[in-house]
């Protein structure tokens, strides 16, 4: 039997302005995000959608998880390979299609990981364990898109 792992996170909608949503440009869409015993996370909707461009938004979040849980199932494997990484940086971009109704969906997902190994002869196994890494993931074994890597690894006396 598979092992389960159960997550809860509670969302409040913030951004009542004191006629609730009866009107379309009558209310915020700040919220917050909570999970116990962590910071609360103060959140909108992406300023293409009325939303607070100050504030994390699902979209980002997303984006931000899906880069998150490869570098950990990265830093696990190296560390089972004999990999040192000393420096892991990704700048992930994010592409979503929307629709003609306001609906929409990722498309495509790249991940820019820059990673610091101790020894040069680690660099070429280091760049291959990202497709390890991505076959592990949670994150993207939950979607319906492939998500990309373009590594970069640097030896720490480069």
């Amino acid at each position: 039997m598979p092992k389960e792992h159960f997550y809860q996170s509670t969302i409040t909608w913030t951004g009542n302005n004191g006629t609730g949503t009866s009107h379309y440009t009558a209310y915020e869409r700040s919220h917050s995000i909570s999970i116990a015993n962590k910071a609360t996370v103060a959140a909108s909707s992406d300023p293409a959608f009325r939303g607070d461009r100050t504030k994390h938004n699902p979209e980002e979040l997303f984006l931000a998880s899906i880069s998150s849980c490869h570098m950990l199932w990265f830093l696990h494997l190296c560390s089972a390979e004999g990999i040192v990484v000393t420096k892991y940086k990704d700048q992930a971009f994010g592409t979503m299609e929307e629709a003609a109704n306001g609906s929409g969906h990722f498309v495509s997902v790249t991940l820019h990981p820059v990673v610091t190994v101790t020894k040069a002869e680690m660099i070429s196994r280091a760049n291959l364990l990202h497709a390890a890494a991505n076959k592990m993931c949670f994150i993207a074994n939950s979607l319906n898109f492939d998500v990309n890597h373009e590594p970069i690894a640097i030896a720490e006396s480069d």
